[in-house]
């Protein structure tokens, strides 16, 4: 089979694609492995029969019904949902919009490959302009979506050593330059892997950057407000015209819906959505119908901050604990855990890499993602990128403590402080 160039990228072995796969199959070979890796979301009792009642509640209504099973969408998507939608944010974040500003796409992983793409590469004028990620660690299923090489360039961050053996990265606004090359912004917020939460006056900051270089500001709200908000402290939700918010449904408890949702200025809309039909035709219905009922009964932004973020964030302070005793007296640092579902270590001058470590915890039954791949656009080896691994406590609490025992032991050992 002879491949195209964009056979060649698509098909070789991405780092999502990978990990994915590993996953996959270590849960397969190994059903009793201790799952601390992936970022599929806990199941949570409240959310499941909230999202039950609103499939039931579709089901029932033959006028729902049958749109959902057996019609497309528009290309932009369903337009009940996309008013209901806009009237919410409308009330709830107080942003002037309308359905002329939202269209759905099947997945947020999907609506970023058709934004970076529609920002970034060569343009009609020559230029080849690129994505800036204004601070990494950052999510790694960015990395490979870009059809033109090296789409992406990224900032190295400041770190800020805290006490009880926290850290926190911040924008290094010294370092940030917003040069022609630059086509686009992106930021998560909260992060995938780390949990870090950048401030309001951060965005403001960024925002301000973007605005006086004239591009856009993306930001990946999969994890943040204004749903499912799986923050633990306080931020405004943000949007203006220049700004790009991807929200989604999956962390919200429906992953397998595969909707994501874009709120941008119209023009982005529309290119958006003239793109997006090219690629999928129309959007998935399922998702934008439950979302739909769980808009009218009230609980699309209310499960956020009365079910989903009060579960994780017990769980998130377990963890924490866990970790803390377990990782004492060894040079690692925690960052601090302000919103998602995840812990990101930090082992100072670890001896082996953290791809190195990941397999010696794969062979001992314990599953994490190795930090190597949350760095997307940072072209300098910084030696900081070998020496993270990123946890998810969306698992039962007492295998994360047996996982957590047994990493413990396992980076011990590597630092040679016992066997």
């Amino acid at each position: 089979m002879r491949l195209s160039m964009f056979g060649e990228k698509m098909t070789s072995n991405a780092g999502i694609v990978t990990l994915m796969e590993d996953l996959g199959d270590a849960l397969r070979v190994n059903p009793d492995m201790i799952f601390m890796g992936g970022g599929n979301p806990a199941a949570i009792p409240e959310v499941e029969a909230a999202l039950e009642d609103a499939l039931q509640g579709a089901m029932n209504d033959p006028a729902v019904r049958r749109p959902m099973l057996g019609v497309y969408q528009p290309p932009q998507g369903d337009p009940e949902f996309l008013d209901t939608l806009a009237q919410e944010l409308r009330r709830h974040c107080g942003w002037p919009v309308s359905r002329a500003n939202l269209a759905l796409s099947n997945g947020s992983q999907s609506a970023f490959f058709v934004l970076f793409n529609l920002l970034a590469g060569q343009g009609r004028d020559g230029e080849n302009r690129r994505v800036l990620l204004p601070l990494v660690p950052e999510y790694l299923g960015y990395s490979d979506v870009g059809l033109a090489p090296g789409l992406f360039r990224a900032n190295r961050p400041a770190i800020e050593n805290l006490p009880d053996g926290l850290f926190k990265y911040h924008v290094d606004f010294d370092r940030l330059q917003l040069d022609q090359e630059v086509g686009a912004l992106c930021l998560s917020r909260p992060t995938n892997p780390t949990g870090n939460l950048v401030s309001d006056e951060e965005l403001a900051r960024l925002d301000e950057r973007a605005r006086d270089a004239q591009v856009p500001l993306i930001l990946d709200v999969a994890y943040g407000a204004p749903f499912p908000d799986i923050t633990y402290r306080s931020v405004q939700p943000f949007w203006n015209e220049n700004t790009i918010l991807v929200m989604s449904l999956s962390k919200l408890g429906l992953p397998g819906a595969r909707t994501g949702i874009v709120v941008a200025n119209p023009e982005v809309i529309n290119a958006f959505t003239n793109a997006n039909t090219v690629m999928s035709l129309a959007c998935g219905n399922l998702g934008p119908a439950l979302a739909q009922q769980l808009l009218v009964r009230g609980q699309l932004t209310t499960l956020g901050p009365q079910v989903i973020q009060p579960f994780y964030k017990i769980r998130m302070e377990a963890a924490l604990a866990v970790f803390q005793r377990q990782l004492q007296g060894l040079p690692v640092r925690i960052h601090r855990p302000e919103g998602a579902f995840f812990l990101w270590l930090w082992f100072q001058d670890l001896p082996i890499s953290s791809l190195s470590l990941y397999e010696r915890l794969k062979r001992r039954g314990v599953l994490v993602v190795p930090g190597e791949h949350f760095f997307p656009g940072l072209e300098d080896d910084w030696p900081h990128k070998h020496q993270c691994l990123r946890v998810t406590y969306c698992q039962d609490p007492a295998r994360i403590e047996r996982g957590a025992e047994i990493l413990a032991d396992e980076v011990r050992r590597l630092y040679g402080e016992g066997r």
